[in-house]
C-alpha cells in the first residue's frame, strides 16, 4: 500500500516510538505507532458498522485520549466527522445529529447521563457508543475496537471535519467543504496553509490549551501530528499550568485566544517570572479581537513570536500577520494568505482604500452550509465572492482592519455567540414583548451577553423577573449564550420598517464608536 507523505502511517513507520500526543492532565502518552494502530482499529470498526465514504459521524466528549484517535480513524475512511461542544443543550445536540444525518454518535461516560432520552428524540435511529468506563445500555467503543485488526482497511479515503457554528437565524449551521477524492495523507489545503504560515514540522511541540471540539485546536493539532510533530493537549485552560507545560515540555508552538492572554498576564509577576519561555518559536492567536495593550504586553514578554490570523470555520479566506508587521500596522489582522480580498459597499461595489465595507474573498476555499442552500447563497455576491458578514477596511499596503463583527456577533472568551438565538428564546416568554441581545464589555472575556427587554404592558421589571428570564434561557440554551444581566426598557429603538438599531444600544455601553 502506497502511503502519502502526510499520512500518520509514514511517521509510524519512520519513528514508531516518537510521541504523537500527550494528554497533559492525565499524563497519557500516545506514540505514532500506537495512534496508527488505534486509528486502523477504529477504521475497521466504522466500516463494520456500515459507514461509507461521505457518511457523517458525531463525537461528543471532553478533551481525552480517544478524541484524536476517533478523528484520525474517521479521517482515513472518507467520513465527515462533527465534533460537538460539551456545553450544548440536549436540544442543540439533537438538532445537529439530525441535521447531519449522523450514522453514529460516540460520547464519553462523563456525558452519557442524558443519552437515553436524547437517543429517543432523534429523527432516525443513531447508534451510541461510549468511551471511558462502560455505560449500561450503550456499546463500549474500547471493547468493540479492541476486537478489530491493527492493519489498514483496504479502502482508505480522505475524510474531513464538518463543524457547526451558530447562525444568526438561531440554528447551528454545518460548514461543509468539498470531499477530497484522493488517498488520505496528501498535501491538503489546511496542511499547505498552516505549515507555510506557522512552521509546523516534525520538530514541532504544539500546545493546545483549548477544547478540541473547536475548529482551530482540532485542525492545528491534527496538522501538527500529520507533519510528524507532537501535540500536548490540556484538558482545560489554566494560566499557570500552561506556563508550566511550556517550560517542562519545551513547547515550540502554541495557539491562544485573547482571554487566555489576559488571564496569563493577571498572574503575579513573580509567578510569570518563574517559568522559562525561551523554547517558544511561535504563538498564534485568533477568534476574537485582542486589545492592543494586551498584545503589546505579550510581545514585550514573549518577544516577536506573536502571530495573528483572521478566518472563519469556513476558511473562505484567510489573513495573517507577524509581530514585526503588526508593530508597523497596529490593530491589523494582516494581509491575505488565502483568496483575494475585497471590501464592498451595500450595493456590492468595491470601496476605496481606507473606507469601511463588508469583507469578501475571491477564489478562497469552497464551502457550503449543509442542508441550507439559501444560507450558502446569501454569503455569495454577484461576482461569486463570499463573505461571512464582517466589516472592515484595508490600508494602502493591503493590511485588513476589522471594524465590526458578524451581524453584532458576541465574542466571549473566543466563543462566537449569535444574539438572534437568545432573543428568540426570550421572546417565547409570556412576559416579554420585545428583546435585544448585545455584547457588553467584560474585563476577562472581552464581552458578555446582555439582554435589553421590553415587557408586556401588564408586567413590571424586577430583580425576580430578571432571574426568571435568565433561568428561562438556561432551560433552552447552553449557559455561555444566556444573559448575565437584563435591563428593562419601555421600548427598543426600531426603524419605521421594524429594523432593530442595535448600534444605538451598543453605543451606550461601548461609547459612540460602538466598540
Amino acid at each position: 500500500m502506497t502511503t502519502q507523505p502526510f499520512h500518520l502511517r509514514t511517521h509510524a513507520l519512520k519513528t514508531p516510538d516518537k510521541l504523537a500526543f500527550r494528554m497533559c492532565t492525565t499524563g497519557e502518552d500516545t506514540t505514532f505507532a500506537q495512534l496508527e494502530a488505534r486509528a486502523n482499529q477504529g477504521a475497521h470498526l466504522l466500516r463494520s458498522l456500515g459507514l461509507k465514504d461521505g457518511d457523517h459521524v458525531v463525537f461528543l466528549m471532553e478533551n481525552r485520549r480517544e478524541f484524536l484517535e476517533l478523528c484520525f480513524a474517521a479521517d482515513r475512511v472518507g467520513l465527515f466527522y462533527t465534533t460537538i461542544s460539551t456545553h450544548l443543550t440536549a436540544e442543540e445536540i439533537r438538532y445537529i445529529v439530525d441535521d447531519c444525518n449522523a450514522k453514529l454518535l460516540v460520547t464519553s461516560d462523563q456525558l452519557a447521563t442524558n443519552m437515553p432520552d436524547l437517543q429517543k428524540a432523534f429523527a432516525r435511529p443513531v447508534p451510541i457508543y461510549t468511551v471511558g468506563a462502560p455505560v449500561a445500555g450503550f456499546e463500549h467503543w474500547p471493547q468493540a475496537v479492541a476486537q478489530q485488526p491493527e492493519t489498514p482497511v483496504a479502502d482508505e479515503a480522505q475524510g474531513l471535519d464538518m463543524l457547526y457554528s451558530s447562525g444568526t437565524t438561531g440554528r447551528p449551521k454545518g460548514v461543509k467543504w468539498p470531499q477530497i477524492k484522493e488517498p488520505p495523507g496528501g498535501n491538503t489545503m489546511l496542511i499547505a496553509l498552516l505549515t507555510s504560515l506557522f512552521g509546523y514540522s516534525a520538530t514541532t511541540r504544539y500546545l493546545s490549551p483549548a477544547p478540541l471540539y473547536h475548529a482551530a485546536p482540532l485542525r492545528h493539532s491534527m496538522v501538527t501530528i500529520k507533519m510528524g510533530g507532537s501535540a500536548y493537549i490540556m484538558s482545560k485552560f489554566d494560566a499557570e499550568a500552561a506556563l508550566q507545560i511550556i517550560e517542562a515540555e519545551k513547547i515550540t508552538h502554541s495557539q491562544w485566544v485573547p482571554t487566555m492572554f489576559v488571564r496569563i498576564l493577571k498572574l503575579p509577576a513573580e509567578v510569570r517570572a518563574k517559568y522559562d519561555m525561551s523554547s517558544m518559536e511561535m504563538a498564534v492567536h485568533a477568534a476574537a479581537p485582542c486589545p492592543i495593550n494586551i498584545k503589546h504586553q505579550m510581545i514585550d514578554w514573549w518577544g516577536p513570536i506573536i502571530h495573528e490570523y483572521y478566518a472563519g470555520t469556513e476558511n473562505n479566506g484567510f489573513t495573517a500577520i507577524t509581530t514585526p508587521e503588526w508593530l508597523l500596522h497596529e490593530g491589523s489582522v494582516g494581509q491575505t494568505k488565502l483568496g483575494v480580498l475585497h471590501i464592498c459597499d451595500e450595493a456590492g461595489n468595491e470601496v476605496p482604500t481606507g473606507v469601511e465595507g463588508e469583507i469578501f474573498f475571491e477564489n478562497g476555499h469552497q464551502f457550503e452550509y449543509h442542508n441550507d442552500p439559501a444560507k450558502t447563497a446569501s454569503t455569495t455576491n454577484a461576482q461569486g465572492w463570499t463573505s461571512l458578514g464582517d466589516v472592515g477596511r484595508v490600508d494602502e499596503k493591503g493590511y485588513l482592519y476589522l471594524t465590526d463583527r458578524k451581524s453584532f456577533v458576541i465574542i466571549s472568551g473566543g466563543v462566537n455567540i449569535y444574539p438572534q438565538e437568545t432573543e428568540n428564546v426570550l421572546l417565547d416568554h409570556p412576559a416579554v414583548l420585545d428583546a435585544a441581545v448585545i455584547g457588553v464589555p467584560n474585563e476577562d472575556f472581552g464581552e458578555e451577553v446582555k439582554a435589553i427587554v421590553q415587557l408586556m404592558p401588564d408586567q413590571n421589571g424586577s430583580p425576580a423577573l430578571q432571574d426568571a428570564l435568565i433561568a428561562h434561557c438556561r432551560t433552552r440554551l447552553s449557559s455561555v449564550k444566556c444573559p448575565r444581566s437584563i435591563d428593562f426598557r419601555t421600548d427598543l429603538p426600531r426603524t419605521a420598517t421594524g429594523k432593530l438599531l442595535k448600534r444605538k444600544l451598543r453605543d451606550e455601553f461601548w461609547g459612540k464608536s460602538g466598540g
